[in-house]
């Protein structure tokens, strides 16, 4: 039976991962007391004795567990913004190509993802790969998320001051240019400059849309609306990423349509001269735990869905 550990347990990622894997026969969670959980001997010893660790943790908190790790037979899966840009270690979205999930299926360390960064990289990394869009192109972002996505303080910010104006709109933010997951973004894409990213937090629990807008003049000439779509529906074809160009009654699109889900959808819209990228899906969920478990799933082979609701 396979042994898990999750550090960082009692954040949200930590939370959900475990609300997945509790009633599962095929592992064995290891876990602390909430005084031994602060000991750095009993972590140690946890973080050695587990098949496979999540790191559910501040970047440093995460850089420090790693450097407690002796055993050579320990799988990673690091939630944390911490080593998603080092070559030394596996990119956890496997869909993106054959190439990466053979290298997550061989390696012993693996990033799980960030939230904003996933839809992005969604969207622009196959364009990129097909060259369809230049690695040179300066590219745009909008990111709508619900505010779970802000960790334990944003959730009760916003369900204790429930008659705070200002949180009742949506609160745009990462306004300096320098968001956490701008490097992630650029790097997997292999972009030669980072995008403008505009994040925007809003007043529902859990759920995201991401959005990529692009002229048609700034993709290869000759290029189509059919042929981006030809390339999302030969790219992802399930279970958990998939391209379907459905929206909401009346033509609009939420940000809440995916909340509480682990898949992620893939959309195109718009016209021959102007197209709107979007990835919907939970911030939570493929954005964060849920894709920590689809990874764990592949890992250990177990069916690619199991635990997780799609």
């Amino acid at each position: 039976m396979t042994k898990v550990f999750i550090d960082g347990k009692a954040g949200t990622t930590g939370l959900r991962i475990y609300e997945r894997l509790e009633q599962r026969s095929d592992l064995e969670l290891l876990t602390l007391s909430e005084e031994d959980r602060k000991k750095p001997e009993c972590r140690k010893l946890m973080l050695n004795k587990a098949d496979i660790v999540f790191l559910c943790l501040p970047d440093d908190a995460a850089i420090e567990a790693v450097s407690m790790i002796d055993s050579p037979e320990t799988i990673v899966l690091d939630t944390s913004t911490a080593h998603r840009t080092n070559p030394e270690w596996a990119y956890g979205f496997p869909e993106l190509s054959d190439e990466l999930k053979s290298k997550i299926m061989s390696s012993k360390r693996i990033a799980v993802p960030g939230c904003h960064a996933s839809g992005f990289i969604a969207l622009v990394y196959p364009l990129i790969e097909a060259g369809i869009l230049s690695s040179e192109s300066k590219l745009y972002c909008h990111s709508l998320t619900g505010y779970s996505g802000g960790g334990k303080k944003m959730i009760a910010q916003y369900e204790s001051e429930t008659d705070n104006a200002l949180l009742k709109a949506p609160r745009q933010y990462g306004l300096t240019q320098n968001h956490k997951h701008l490097k992630e973004m650029k790097a997997i894409c292999g972009l030669d400059v980072y995008p403008v990213f505009c994040p925007i937090v809003s007043n529902f629990y859990s759920g995201m849309e991401v959005t990529v807008p692009l002229f048609m003049s700034d993709l290869k000439k000759g290029t189509s609306v059919e042929d981006i779509i030809s390339v999302y529906k030969n790219k992802y074809t399930g279970p958990v990423v998939s391209y379907s160009d459905s929206c909401d009654e009346g033509g609009m699109l939420s940000a809440a349509d995916m909340s509480l889900k682990d898949s992620m959808i893939v959309s195109v819209f718009g016209n021959e001269e102007r197209v709107l990228l979007t990835a919907r899906y939970d911030n939570l969920g493929k954005g964060a735990s849920g894709a920590a478990v689809e990874l764990l799933n592949m890992i250990t082979g177990a069916k690619i869905t199991e635990g997780l609701d799609i």
